[in-house]
């Protein structure tokens, strides 16, 4: 655990658009999760009762659908960030070309997965394990996306899903297209476990704000942390 002695700086690391892009997704996915296993395993209930009170499966189905668009155009909306954003938000954090970048996976693996080591990792936004993660998950939402759009497509008239209309018999049929849906599904479930419990780890670890840094945005980093990475990024920035 860090001394708070050590002399810290305040850093934007997370700007409004991505902290409300995370906020939004996060919403999207536990509906998303929550209607999607329903509609996957419908409950058996309310037989018996008149048939005007039987649409509570219409109602999940309708929530679904509105959620997935949301979460689309969300999901478009970050891709577009990872272009106009801060240092911080770019694709160029999060697809793993440099040296540097696979060195500080393999530390990280080294102090977070194996635990063999207690080298101190000095990435302010993430580091570059945590990158390629979400990097990977983004290729994930890609897909839930289409596989998605993909079933929705038969029974749509609207002129977005009929662009994914392709998927479902380019993918095998529409069983294997459930099937791999649902098994993203999953992927998201065990994704946010793990992603909660490093958050709050390195929160406690660390000391620098990582849990609030969703809310206001600002991390509170060591000073000779940020100064090497000011030297780092004007050194770039000349060559």
């Amino acid at each position: 655990m860090r001394s708070r002695s050590i002399p810290l700086r305040e850093v934007l690391v997370w700007e409004m658009p991505v902290r409300v892009y995370h906020w939004i997704n996060a919403l999207c996915i536990v509906s998303l999760c929550i209607t999607g296993y329903i509609i996957g395993s419908p409950l058996a209930f309310m037989k018996g009762t008149e048939a005007s009170f039987n649409y509570w499966f219409g109602t999940v189905r309708f929530i679904h659908f509105v959620t997935a668009f949301l979460f689309f155009f969300n999901f478009i909306f970050r891709t577009y960030w990872g272009f106009a954003g801060n240092e911080f938000a770019r694709w160029s954090n999060f697809i793993p070309l440099k040296r540097r970048q696979w060195k500080e996976i393999l530390d990280v693996i080294k102090v977070d997965v194996l635990q063999i080591t207690h080298k101190q990792i000095d990435s302010i936004g993430n580091n570059s394990l945590a990158s390629l993660i979400y990097f990977i998950t983004f290729l994930i939402f890609l897909l839930q996306c289409l596989t998605g759009f993909g079933m929705y497509a038969a029974m749509s008239t609207s002129f977005l899903p009929k662009l994914f209309a392709w998927i479902v018999p380019f993918l095998g049929g529409d069983m294997h297209v459930r099937q791999l849906h649902h098994l993203f599904m999953w992927g998201f479930i065990l994704f946010a476990m793990v992603h909660i419990y490093l958050v709050f780890y390195h929160d406690y670890i660390e000391r620098r704000g990582v849990t609030s840094s969703m809310i206001g945005g600002w991390k509170f980093v060591e000073e000779d942390v940020v100064e090497r990475h000011e030297n780092q990024a004007e050194d770039n920035s000349k060559k």
